[in-house]
């Protein structure tokens, strides 16, 4: 499939402006320190439960890492350190059995992935113990996803193993780039056999599905580099390839100070590798899920998408449609039908809070009315490339009683995207 890059090269500039990441509506920074560990407890216990509850969605955030790649921004400690995450185990357990406490019983999982950080940090042994808490607190439904984020650089056969005997049908691994010159400026070297026994190991133990995440934008970048860092990933066959633009954030992720601003690529080049990046990953036979994410035609999301029953939470695209997505460890973020709720964000003060009160939270929203059909029209476009005025009507204006329909509750908007639709990007 061919792209017209150069109509989008002269088109997309007038749209670059800042603006929210909108996994969430409204987003973090909006929020408020008004929810701490008793409002949590209140809101976990408003959950309906079985038999008339849903089955829940849980993250795991593991915040370890070896060494520190400069162009990240996540929240992770580095450290060699055995005995930190010795004692990460102990507290992240605690707060498991406080928040199955305080949903006053055991509900099952239809979703559960580990991000960080390097969840793999974990030995072997150490993540066995972590799911296997999570799994006796909360079991995990037939056809539950399970998904776990890689670094290939420290992960063995033996993590695969214990991956595959607990059920996790997918890894996601931090690719980024395979240039050299590149892996060096970033502080993540990683060679192309590497990456390709971790995931032929994967294939052959059970964890068949494979996503590869990359990163645009990079020191050092060019498109001739990149092009041959996406042969070598097609080469792999992923089934799903997550593409994201590097975010140049110093004053969040202060390692990037090392990168000189004439080191990055200029605008318009990196506006060029990301064109070339979707031409070939089209080509190649991929399907544009959605905010820089592409999977197989016979992936489970390219087959959602098709459906019109794709979802997407703080963990990404997904097939499952859980309201309530709970979140262990420092700096979580659970998504409730009612509320937002985040985790401190430091170690020390995740621990030291869990191990006085059971529970980190420190801050969140309560959702408003509002909040809910402006969070709608938005997950509506991230899922599905538009939204229908009916739809909103049907489950808003009628059923909910607002008593004011799409166009004029939106009106503003709506009169904001004319120049969106005199160039050809929006159709109404």
């Amino acid at each position: 499939m061919k792209i017209d890059r150069e109509r989008l090269e002269e088109l997309l500039p007038r749209y670059e402006t800042a603006g929210p990441r909108y996994t969430s509506y409204p987003t973090a920074p909006s929020w408020q320190s008004d929810i701490d560990a008793k409002g949590y407890r209140e809101l976990l216990a408003a959950i309906p439960g079985p038999p008339t509850g849903e089955a829940l969605s849980l993250y795991v955030h593991v915040p370890f890492c070896r060494s520190l790649c400069h162009f990240c921004a996540c929240n992770r400690v580095i450290t060699r350190k055995a005995e930190l995450p010795a004692r990460y185990l102990d507290v992240i357990e605690r707060e498991i059995e406080a928040v199955r406490a305080a949903l006053g019983e055991s509900r099952p999982a239809s979703q559960l992935h580990f991000g960080g950080g390097t969840p793999t940090h974990l030995t072997p042994e150490q993540l066995a113990r972590l799911i296997d808490a999570i799994d006796a607190a909360f079991p995990a439904e037939t056809g539950a996803e399970r998904s776990i984020e890689v670094d290939p650089r420290v992960t063995t056969h033996d993590h695969i193993d214990v991956l595959a005997a607990r059920g996790f049908d997918r890894i996601s691994m931090g690719v980024q780039d395979f240039d050299p010159r590149v892996q060096q400026a970033v502080h993540r070297e990683q060679s192309i056999e590497l990456v390709a026994d971790l995931v032929g190991r994967a294939r052959r133990s059970g964890v068949a599905g494979v996503t590869v995440d990359l990163v645009y934008g990079l020191p050092f970048q060019t498109e001739e580099s990149f092009g041959r860092t996406l042969d070598a990933v097609i080469e792999q066959a992923p089934d799903r390839i997550a593409l994201y633009s590097y975010a140049h954030v110093t004053w969040v992720a202060k390692q990037q100070r090392g990168f000189e601003r004439h080191d990055l690529p200029s605008g318009p080049e990196k506006l060029r590798i990301m064109l070339l990046a979707i031409e070939r990953l089209l080509e190649a036979g991929y399907e544009y899920v959605g905010m820089d994410h592409f999977a197989r035609s016979d992936d489970a999301l390219a087959r959602a998408l098709r459906d019109d029953t794709l979802h997407r939470n703080f963990m990404g695209y997904t097939t499952k449609t859980s309201e309530d997505l709970i979140a262990f460890g420092p700096s979580g973020i659970s998504e409730l039908e009612a509320a937002f709720v985040q985790s401190v964000r430091e170690l020390d003060a995740w621990q030291q809070r869990v191990e006085r009160d059971g529970l980190a939270a420190f801050r969140g929203h309560r959702l408003t009315d509002e909040d809910r059909c402006r969070g709608w029209v938005i997950k509506q476009i991230m899922c599905r490339g538009g939204v229908r005025a009916a739809d909103y009507d049907a489950r808003f204006s009628e059923a909910e009683g607002f008593g004011e329909a799409f166009a004029s509750r939106f009106a503003r908007e709506l009169a904001a995207l004319s120049p969106f639709e005199q160039d050809g990007l929006v159709v109404r």
